[in-house]
């Protein structure tokens, strides 16, 4: 089935884009929630239109994003966590975690957003990534430290 993505969708397309999916994953998850809309011909005439105003909320969004990457990247994060021998951590730093200091810190972050390989395990500072935009990746400055 055809369809017109109305959002960025993840390892399927951009906003404004025909693509082609399956019809249940499209009956029961993109149309419903409002992803995307069906590729018939009155949808494919007002396309372009809809690429017009795609691309003026792409540029604030765009703009927004760059603007909140140079605030967060002056951001250090500090986190306190119990440890036992060899600094190994008991339990792990994950990207909920990264979230929640991030929004004492007041920078509202969806841990969707932030990108860790494999949670945390050891004391140590480390660079996280945070995917803003689609190109806009801010990196921020993380300490863990041992719970005293």
């Amino acid at each position: 089935m055809e369809i017109i993505l109305q959002e960025d969708v993840d390892k399927l397309g951009n906003r404004g884009e025909v693509v082609t999916v399956a019809e249940g994953y499209a009956r029961n998850y993109l149309l419903p929630q409002r992803l995307a809309i069906a590729a018939n011909s009155s949808n494919m005439r007002r396309l372009e239109k809809m690429r017009a105003a795609f691309s003026k909320k792409e540029a604030t969004e765009r703009e927004g994003a760059q603007k909140q990457a140079e605030l967060l990247s002056a951001v250090a994060l500090k986190l306190s966590r119990k440890a036992g021998e060899n600094d190994q951590l008991f339990g792990s730093v994950t990207s909920a975690d990264i979230a929640d200091a991030l929004a004492a810190q007041g920078y509202t972050i969806d841990k969707r957003k932030i990108q860790l390989n494999d949670p945390i395990k050891t004391v140590g500072e480390y660079p996280v990534a945070i995917k803003l935009y689609r190109d806009v990746i801010a990196t921020v400055n993380l300490t863990v430290e041992r719970e005293a």
